[in-house]
């Protein structure tokens, strides 16, 4: 996968004819890239909400354009976990990983900042007082060391008038100094209060209720895109064996063959690019001979 998507879908019994993007699924899986996106999507159908829910915490893909495993792993228990190449990139529960439910608490809508309520950490020193005199400082004065030119003639020119430059007296505005203010509460936190409206699913690892067939959403900026070796099974162990038998058993001898193919185009397009900057040399050389000849 170089510049695009490509998702496994499982769904209910759909016709594979009409089949598309707008398809009701119940789950959604595989690598988003393209740009500044970089992620493994991983959407969960909830009917409860009848929405298509997007992971809260973005799960990275990987950028070559090398073959990968994808796996997402769904437990009875309602927690997930997601492996690339086996290997761990995401686990937590599901009920904290999308927005499948209500919160179970929320800001109690009786409470209130109260108005006295102090929350500046900070206050100017009351026993400062500005000095005598600050603002009549100024911001600019005359070049003390500036001397009127030899050749300025006061009466083409006007009035001879020093450059300014920067005050070394002036400080800028007047601020009185921060002192902790000793009537400081800290910040007001609202008070929660369990959420009436939140409902528990038990049945919420049930993310895949009547799966009847799988299918694929792809799109691609660049050609080339591969998938291969899909399962779909409610043992994580079978999936391991399986994966054994098929990707990790060609995934060196596919990188390999990767590799030694980007070698040779790299050094094809070298080759081209001598070749047409020995052939510019040639043209060059040869207009200058014309040239001398024709002197």
């Amino acid at each position: 996968l170089d510049c695009g998507g490509a998702y496994i879908k499982l769904a209910a019994k759909a016709d594979q004819k009409t089949f598309s993007g707008d398809t009701p699924y119940q789950i959604m899986f595989g690598p988003d890239m393209c740009g500044s996106t970089k992620k493994t999507h991983v959407i969960f159908n909830y009917p409860a909400k009848d929405e298509n829910l997007e992971a809260k915490k973005e799960i990275k893909c990987e950028t070559d354009q090398k073959s990968h495993l994808y796996t997402l792993h769904l437990k009875a228990d309602a927690t997930y976990e997601v492996f690339i190449d086996e290997e761990s990139k995401q686990t937590g529960k599901l009920e904290d990983g999308w927005d499948f439910l209500q919160p179970k608490e929320i800001k109690d809508p009786k409470e209130s900042k109260p108005e006295d309520w102090v929350d500046a950490k900070k206050i100017p020193d009351p026993d400062e007082v500005k000095p005598e005199g600050y603002d009549d400082i100024p911001a600019q004065i005359e070049d003390p060391d500036a001397e009127m030119p030899d050749d300025w003639d006061e009466e083409d020119d006007g009035e001879w008038e020093p450059p300014m430059i920067a005050n070394p007296e002036y400080k800028g505005e007047w601020k009185p100094t921060m002192i902790d203010n000793p009537d400081y509460k800290g910040p007001w936190e609202h008070p929660m209060i369990p959420n009436p409206d939140y409902k528990e699913d038990k049945n919420l690892y049930q993310r895949c209720k009547d799966c009847a067939m799988i299918g694929f959403e792809l799109w691609q900026v660049k050609s080339g895109t591969m998938f291969d070796d899909i399962i779909v099974t409610d043992s994580l162990d079978e999936a391991k064996a399986f994966a054994k038998e098929t990707f990790f058993a060609k995934k060196d001898a596919e990188a390999e063959m990767f590799d030694n193919v980007e070698e040779e185009r790299k050094a094809k397009e070298k080759a081209e690019r001598e070749a047409k900057k020995a052939a510019k040399e040639a043209e060059e050389e040869d207009e200058e001979e014309e040239e001398d000849e024709e002197e």
